[in-house]
């Protein structure tokens, strides 16, 4: 486990005023590598959706900037901030993660999936920005053009391939967890972020589906389901019921489209977005690997 003191804070600091300046929005992580700032409607008696409109910290990716003094602010108000994370999908790189993960429980290669996918796919993963985890994965930073909006999403390229789009954050490199330092794969670090292969871009961002009427046994109308299923959770089966709605939605198909309208429901029931949104991740991952 990382010690965490002093210095680790301010080197923290150190590395996210580093990454601003390149054009990256930053804001402060802790060491689970959850937001370190407390929401500011963490006491309301309703759940609210405030991205930032309030004006306050506290709200996670939303906080992110690229401005030094409001970043230096940020982790002042977070003196227990042991890391930064790098929102992704916004300009001016409008940054896409592809995290390559490493799972020796379940044999899966991600490095070799990439690869066989640029194979099929006929495309070429270029050189780039690269950050060594803690377990020996890899984050490979690319960018993404003006007006294409590239999702979220757990092991749907291929088992142990996640993707961090627009919404989500990167851990950036330097940032130190319970688990270990982030650090910058060798010979990466004068790299700037590489252009995403069209190719690759295309299975990043399926295409929109077609509106059907939503029928009781269309996917909306099976979603309108399982959401009401989150939403009747009582204190400690929260989780569960969340987890069990998310597998159910990607074994129909669905699980992408619902992700959203589950976290809603989630936070709405007292879970964190954060809490919520690594149930369904889990979800995503544990029903893709099924035969």
């Amino acid at each position: 486990m990382a010690t965490i003191d002093r210095q680790t804070a301010t080197l923290a600091l150190a590395h996210a005023l580093s990454a601003a300046e390149r054009g990256l929005p930053v804001f402060p992580l802790s060491a689970t590598k959850l937001p370190a700032l407390r929401s500011p409607h963490h006491d309301d008696v309703r759940p609210t959706h405030c991205r930032g409109a309030c004006g306050l910290p506290g709200h996670g990716v939303h906080d992110a900037t690229t401005h030094p003094a409001a970043v230096r602010a940020l982790f002042a108000a977070a003196p227990r901030a042991t890391g930064y994370g790098i929102a992704c999908g916004r300009p001016p790189h409008r940054l896409i993660g592809i995290d390559l993960d490493v799972d020796s429980t379940h044999g899966n290669d991600s490095v070799a999936a990439l690869q066989q996918l640029a194979l099929q796919h006929l495309f070429t993963i270029p050189a780039t920005v690269t950050v060594i985890t803690p377990s020996g994965g890899r984050h490979l930073w690319l960018t993404g053009p003006s007006g294409v909006h590239v999702p979220n999403s757990a092991s749907r390229l291929a088992p142990g391939i996640d993707v961090r789009g627009a919404g989500g954050y990167l851990v950036g490199p330097g940032s130190v967890t319970t688990h270990g330092s982030y650090r910058l794969a060798p010979g990466t670090a004068h790299l700037p972020p590489a252009p995403c292969p069209r190719a690759l871009l295309r299975l990043l961002t399926p295409p929109a589906r077609p509106h059907h009427p939503t029928g009781s046994h269309s996917p909306a109308g099976q979603g309108r389901g399982l959401v009401q299923f989150v939403l009747a959770a009582h204190e400690g089966q929260r989780n569960t019921r969340l987890f069990w709605a998310a597998c159910r939605a990607y074994e129909h198909g669905f699980g992408d489209a619902l992700a959203d309208a589950l976290t809603d429901a989630a936070v709405r029931t007292g879970l964190s977005e954060q809490e919520a949104r690594a149930a369904i991740a889990s979800a995503a991952r544990l029903t893709s690997e099924r035969p």
